[in-house]
């Protein structure tokens, strides 16, 4: 029962889901506070890199983890200083992180004599319950049968909205990103929650990325993150900037880039590449099904200032 296509897809979807739900988390902080930050792919792919090239060297989960949401965040830091600081176009600055992100990553995974792209896996990433939880019918596989990181990704998902919420703190991130200048005028510090909005986004954005390079492929290639940023951007809109509903969704983008999987197990013969466009071409239909209703447009309008500079003097 448990080797069952249904089961066994549900299963993968949640871990091909986990690191777009990582991303998605940070950048749902970052747009909250107003900053939009296109960078997801490139950041992801920086702290694949950072965390792959750790845990060769460690072999310490936790450490590459962080190794990588560290890295991540030192480039979105990068996109605050522009978007923030220096107020440039938002859009143009996200880009470019893309670029930086992907060159970057390209560079260092291909550098010395032993480049990671030759690289073993040197993090063993299992399950978190012993082997017998995983043997319950149905429930096994799809509840019990994941590592630590996938439970730890839940908990995330309860604290950011409980945190976005339920505190002052993010009442205050979200005051910021629906008018700067009145939150400002409150007595809040917009440029420094802005700063640290974005810096949190790019962490998450790392942890997806170290995730998806440690967990879920096992190796680092060039590329490797084929799309999961751009997913995770989208997710953000889709889910209207809410941490429960962007959990439902990335595991059902995780079920459709594990789309493959599950026909090659059913024995049903397509196009890889046809299989690749289809978590995009979802994203897309989800998007004009959205925008056709005005009542569903309202419930997921973004905050009021995303995308907008912040210049105090003109307030």
């Amino acid at each position: 029962m448990n080797d069952s296509v249904l089961v066994l897809s549900i299963a993968s979807a949640v871990v091909a889901g986990t690191p777009i739900l990582l991303a998605a988390l940070g950048e749902i902080i970052t747009e909250r506070a107003g900053v939009m930050n296109l960078g997801v792919e490139g950041m992801m792919l920086v702290g694949a890199v950072a965390a792959f090239w750790c845990g060769t060297h460690t072999g310490s989960l936790p450490l590459a983890l962080i190794v990588g949401g560290l890295a991540a965040a030192a480039l979105s830091l990068v996109h605050a200083v522009l978007a923030i600081t220096l107020r440039v176009n938002q859009t143009v600055s996200g880009l470019s992180l893309v670029i930086v992100g992907s060159g970057l990553s390209a560079f260092l995974g291909n550098q010395g004599d032993s480049p990671l792209l030759e690289a073993p896996n040197g993090v063993d990433v299992g399950p978190l319950f012993p082997e017998a939880f995983a043997d319950i019918p149905i429930a096994g596989p799809i509840v019990f049968g994941h590592d630590v990181v996938v439970y730890l990704t839940l908990i995330l998902v309860g604290l950011t909205g409980w945190v976005l919420y339920r505190t002052s703190a993010g009442l205050s991130l979200r005051a910021v990103g629906e008018d700067p200048a009145a939150a400002d005028a409150a007595g809040l510090g917009v440029v420094r929650i802005r700063y640290l909005a974005t810096v949190i986004g790019g962490f998450g954005a790392g942890l997806g990325g170290a995730y998806l390079v440690l967990a879920v492929l096992g190796t680092w290639q060039t590329g490797m993150t084929a799309g999961a940023g751009w997913i995770a951007v989208a997710l953000v809109i889709l889910a209207g900037w809410r941490p429960w509903l962007a959990l439902i969704g990335a595991y059902a983008f995780g079920a459709l880039r594990g789309l493959g999987f599950t026909l090659q197990i059913a024995r049903v013969d397509i196009p890889s590449d046809f299989l690749a466009m289809i978590p995009f071409v979802a994203a897309y239909l989800v998007v004009v099904l959205v925008s056709a209703s005005p009542a569903r447009s309202r419930r997921v309008a973004a905050p009021a200032a995303l995308g907008e500079p912040y210049n105090r003097e003109h307030r």
